[in-house]
């Protein structure tokens, strides 16, 4: 605990001093206008009062978030391996990969919600197709770049069909693989909040439209605040997560 506060004291020193900065310009000074830059004081009683409406559109976003990202990894390191293995299939298909993985997602919502009968499932396809191209090409890129020698070894011990598949290219893969879905999680989060934003009638994303149509900053804050948070405890658990699975590295590198 110790040599973690030592590590970050910097980052926290910025931190605090600047939450001193913004004290003391809505506080002391008349340089910001109060309505959209509220005290520190107002801020966090808004956070406290508003903490289980927040809480409920957590939940909404969850359910959104969740189906999409589960799908997208299923499909994107099944596809990644699939074509990641047959060359020839991966130079055909190659080109209509790199012009469609760098469309934004919400380029598809006309048809999405034009296609899916609700708001749920036109969401999760829109989120779908922002976190599976990251993964897909990822997955690809990691059994592509599979050492020659892990590959010699494969074929010397036997291994064929799902065993194939699953104690070897998975598991020599798994460093792109993991690394490709904290990429897409991160840009899930983005699409969430943006196709809530414009859309939802609950959600992360809403909360904070919903308080900017009225002008409630201290509410704004509050919601941009709690997002942070969340956003940054769901990405430090699946770090920690991933480097649990990739042990095996911290041992090869010692």
């Amino acid at each position: 605990m110790r040599r973690n506060l030592k590590h970050y004291s910097i980052t926290l020193a910025i931190f605090f001093l600047l939450i001193l900065i913004w004290v003391y310009f809505t506080n002391f000074s008349d340089l910001l206008n109060p309505v959209i830059f509220p005290p520190i004081s107002e801020i966090a009683g808004a956070f406290v009062e508003a903490f289980d409406e927040m809480l409920k559109g957590f939940a909404s976003s969850m359910a959104l978030l969740i189906p999409a990202l589960a799908l997208a990894f299923i499909l994107g390191v099944g596809g990644g391996v699939f074509f990641g293995l047959r060359q020839n299939l991966r130079e055909i298909f190659s080109p209509f990969f790199h012009v469609l993985s760098p469309l934004p997602p919400t380029l598809f919502i006309p048809y999405a919600i034009a296609l899916l009968p609700t708001f749920k499932s036109a969401s999760i396809a829109i989120l779908f197709i922002g976190a599976f191209w990251p993964i897909f090409l990822g997955t690809i890129q990691g059994v592509v770049l599979i050492d020659k020698r892990y590959w010699d070894n494969a074929k010397i011990i036997g291994l064929k069909g799902i065993d194939f598949i699953w104690k070897f290219v998975l598991p020599a893969s798994s460093p792109y693989i993991l690394s490709s879905t904290g990429t897409a999680l991160i840009l899930s989060f983005i699409v969430l909040i943006m196709a809530e934003m414009f859309g939802a009638e609950a959600g992360m994303g809403h909360f904070v439209l919903y308080y900017t149509d009225f002008s409630q900053y201290d509410y704004v804050l509050a919601g941009i605040i709690f997002n942070a948070i969340i956003i940054l405890t769901i990405i430090l658990i699946f770090e920690k997560v991933k480097k649990r699975i990739l042990f095996w590295m911290n041992l090869k590198s010692d």
